[in-house]
């Protein structure tokens, strides 16, 4: 994997308080990494220290070469950043603020300004912002976020304010350049989103880096029951089905359905005793533990921590 991105035991103080705390990670070119954590786990001042706008308090890190703590800037005209709370002067049309982004930036504003229509801006392109939605703000900043093409993107609450079909827009967009190449750093609390998309997760509790890996993989640590869904046609009232595994957690729902939670390593025993048993299925459900279970419990064994 060839890295973007290095943080090396990274710490940064605001007096007593650490933000981030001995915090260490890789980022690789064609990335799609989801930071999640909740409000002042540190997720932003990630961030920022990525971006050079604050400096560690220990540890350092490295972006596209450069070291931003040590005032090297050269690559940053190859990151893209979107914050959470997007700011834009209120008198410029939708076109003029990409027009400035681009200039910023040295690249061609003919280019930059397709990606209002990307965004789905065209339309309101020559409208002055101070007009403009908090959805629409929100995607001038992922158009501007996204001019030259970036290699690395940062991605601070992207999905705010924007609707059902924007939002998936908006993932069609970073899924094409991650493909193509750049790394994507997206913080979201939206987990539902995330967990089908993103290739990786990094999870932050209080500053401290509690998890780190792809869903599949978090799971295994994990080891977070299964749940299985079997809809029984002729199951009794009461009834227990003589197949099922001796203390397996069960629950009876809406009368003939089953839920049952089966350990990682007995969902497939579980179902071969089900259909060996010749029992009348009639609908099969089969749910792993989701993303956000998966952040409740690491987060309960952060907290377990002395």
């Amino acid at each position: 994997m060839t890295s973007t991105v290095r943080v090396r035991e990274v710490t940064k103080e605001y007096g007593p308080v650490k933000a981030v705390c001995d915090a260490s990670f890789e980022l690789g070119r064609g990335e799609l990494v989801a930071l999640i954590g909740h409000n002042g786990a540190g997720k932003t001042t990630l961030m920022k220290l990525m971006l050079g706008l604050i400096r560690p308090t220990a540890g350092w890190l490295e972006v596209l070469g450069d070291n931003p703590a040590a005032g090297q800037f050269a690559g940053r005209r190859h990151l893209g950043y979107l914050p959470e709370n997007v700011s834009f002067d209120a008198a410029l049309t939708g076109r003029e603020t990409q027009t400035f982004y681009a200039r910023l930036k040295r690249e061609p504003v003919a280019t930059a300004l397709k990606l209002l229509d990307a965004v789905g801006l065209g339309a309101a392109a020559g409208r002055r912002v101070a007009t403009y939605s908090k959805g629409m703000r929100q995607r001038l900043g992922l158009a501007q976020a996204l001019i030259g093409q970036p290699q690395v993107l940062l991605l601070d609450e992207p999905t705010t304010g924007l609707d059902p079909e924007l939002r998936q827009t908006f993932y069609d967009v970073i899924q094409r350049l991650a493909a193509e190449g750049t790394t994507v750093l997206l913080s979201s609390h939206a987990l539902t989103e995330l967990e089908e998309r993103a290739g990786r997760v990094i999870i932050m509790n209080r500053g401290v880096k509690v998890a780190d890996g792809s869903i599949h993989k978090l799971r295994n640590i994990a080891r977070l029951p299964t749940r299985i869904r079997l809809k029984i046609a002729d199951l009794a009232p009461g009834e227990i089905p003589t197949w099922l595994p001796a203390r397996a957690p069960f629950r009876r729902l809406n009368g003939h359905v089953l839920e049952i939670d089966a350990a990682p390593e007995q969902k497939i025993e579980l179902l071969r005793c089900a259909t060996a048993a010749g029992t009348s299925l009639e609908d099969l459900d089969v749910v792993p533990p989701s993303l956000d279970d998966l952040y409740a419990h690491f987060l309960r064994q952060a907290e377990r921590l002395p």
